[in-house]
């Protein structure tokens, strides 16, 4: 069993299902060239090194992050870098959020929080994840976080 397998049955009973298809609409709707791993305990989509070796934060060892997901006491998030420095993506999700789910948007500045299991729009998540491309994703790493 790998590390995210092992993540995932950790999960407590109650939302193991609904965490493990949140993974699954993520990993099955990012495009081409993401990967999942476990980064800062808990299972998150990035950049791989053989893409972009400058590493996150110029850490030759560490993946760009992307997109994480892990259970927390009372929710589960969601870290999705591009919301946080794109803007233009950000306004779109939280607008298409607004029309389609019944309950207030819970986010921090890349943290979607999902309290209410029930009410987690799986389809609008997949379409969120299929936006933003690997290359797009670097580009605006260079050019918004980081001084090379």
């Amino acid at each position: 069993m790998n590390e995210i397998e092992h993540y995932i049955n950790s999960v407590d009973e109650r939302r193991k299902d609904v965490f493990k298809r949140l993974f699954y609409v993520i990993k099955n709707h990012l495009p081409e060239g993401f990967e999942a791993a476990m980064q800062y305990d808990m299972p998150t989509f990035i950049v791989p090194l053989h893409t972009y070796p400058k590493g996150y934060l110029n850490r030759k060892n560490e993946p760009l992050p992307f997109i994480s997901i892990g259970v927390q006491k009372n929710h589960i998030a969601l870290y999705h870098m591009g919301l946080y420095g794109m803007e233009d993506l950000k306004a779109w999700f939280e607008h298409k959020y607004a029309k389609e789910v019944a309950t207030k948007l819970n986010m921090g500045k890349s943290c979607i929080r999902f309290t209410n299991i029930n009410h987690i729009p799986y389809e609008l998540i997949g379409e969120l994840c299929e936006k933003v491309s690997v290359e797009e994703w670097i580009q605006k790493y260079e050019t918004g976080h980081r001084k090379s």
